[in-house]
């Protein structure tokens, strides 16, 4: 017999107790009440504010028609509290609003256990969210708690701050090429190359993006802004010296891309030849899908970055600072970088 929607959302995703619970909703704050009524009841730590960010993945358009369930559900989840890492924000419960064209059961079966399995690894609840027919797309809702003189925004780079960047760049734009078949003809034979675990390991980047909530946490009262990396670093990069830009006009940045933080399959791309290093660059700054923090420093705190990076185990390196000059200076080794790179993710190109 076909399942209903609250059949579906029974079987599948109710596993928040309904009321009258506390469920340790990130930092302990009690779930009221969540799934089975008209809304969720949510109490905050006092003297935090509320944070909210929203998503929508399509079918085709934000992941691929081969992408398994499970990914699906996984990255889902995963770009929206990349967002809520991005502002120094704790999440504390998330709902998902669900289109199908039909409701299979296995393949809910998969969606399910993606989305869950990061939501329990995170210790995020699912408080509701609305299931209907249609083309297949995934919207969710992601709250958190933050602060107000904590929260981490856009809008505080300053000249001179440090521009930073948190694990690798790039491997999701190779893990895009693999999945779609599509790798440039001219490295096809130094991809070609790679080894299976590095393939492997670019795909899972594509796919399941690690959300950094534990260094927007740790970032808190040390960085002057932050964003995450969705649409391509130079992209995002211009949107943070947007918002930042104050009565003294445009700000630029100077970017020393040698130091770009690389895994090894991009390093051995960018060591295998001219056509090699303009494509890492390329994935690397412009097309996004790493979900990395991309934040700004104050100079005095580089030196608290090793013993950050050591406690999270997770890389984080210095690419470049804010200037007053506009624009994007674009270094490489110290020499102007003349290449032409695709213009960032657009979501309506």
């Amino acid at each position: 017999m076909a399942l209903d929607e609250f059949g579906l959302i029974r079987r599948y995703f109710q596993r928040v107790p309904s009321a009258g619970t506390d469920t340790g909703a990130g930092a302990g704050v009690p779930v009221r009440l969540g799934i089975g009524d008209d809304a969720a009841l949510l109490d905050l730590p006092p003297g935090e504010s509320l944070a909210v960010t929203t998503d929508t993945l399509v079918a085709g358009r934000h992941f691929p028609l081969t992408a398994t369930a499970f990914d699906i559900g996984w990255k889902a989840l995963a770009v929206n509290l990349s967002d809520l890492a991005a502002m120094g924000s704790r999440p504390q419960g998330v709902t998902l609003a669900l289109t199908l064209p039909e409701a299979d059961p296995d393949w809910l079966a998969g969606l399910s256990a993606g989305f869950f399995t990061l939501a329990d690894a995170e210790g995020v609840p699912l408080i509701g969210g609305d299931t209907t027919r249609g083309p297949l797309s995934l919207t969710v809702t992601a709250l958190g708690s933050v602060p107000p003189a904590l929260a981490l925004r856009r809008d505080g780079a300053r000249p001179g701050d440090l521009i930073c960047v948190s694990g690798t760049l790039g491997d999701a734009g190779l893990g895009l090429a693999l999945a779609l078949d599509a790798v440039p003809a001219g490295v096809a034979n130094a991809v070609t190359g790679l080894s299976a675990a590095a393939r492997d390991h670019a795909l899972a980047r594509l796919h399941r993006p690690s959300p950094r909530l534990a260094l927007g946490l740790a970032l808190r009262g040390i960085a002057t802004a932050a964003m995450d990396v969705s649409d391509g670093l130079l992209q995002d990069l211009g949107h943070l010296l947007a918002a930042s830009a104050g009565t003294g006009g445009p700000l630029g940045a100077r970017l020393q891309l040698e130091h770009l933080p690389l895994s090894s399959a991009l390093t051995a791309l960018a060591g295998s030849g001219d056509a090699g290093r303009e494509q890492m660059l390329a994935w690397a700054l412009a097309v996004g899908d790493d979900y990395e923090l991309l934040f700004t420093l104050p100079p005095a705190a580089e030196k608290r970055l090793p013993a950050l990076a050591d406690a999270l185990a997770l890389p984080l390196a210095c690419i470049g600072r804010v200037t007053e000059a506009p624009g994007l200076d674009l270094r490489w080794h110290g020499q102007v970088l003349d290449v032409a790179l695709p213009g960032g993710y657009r979501h309506f190109s």
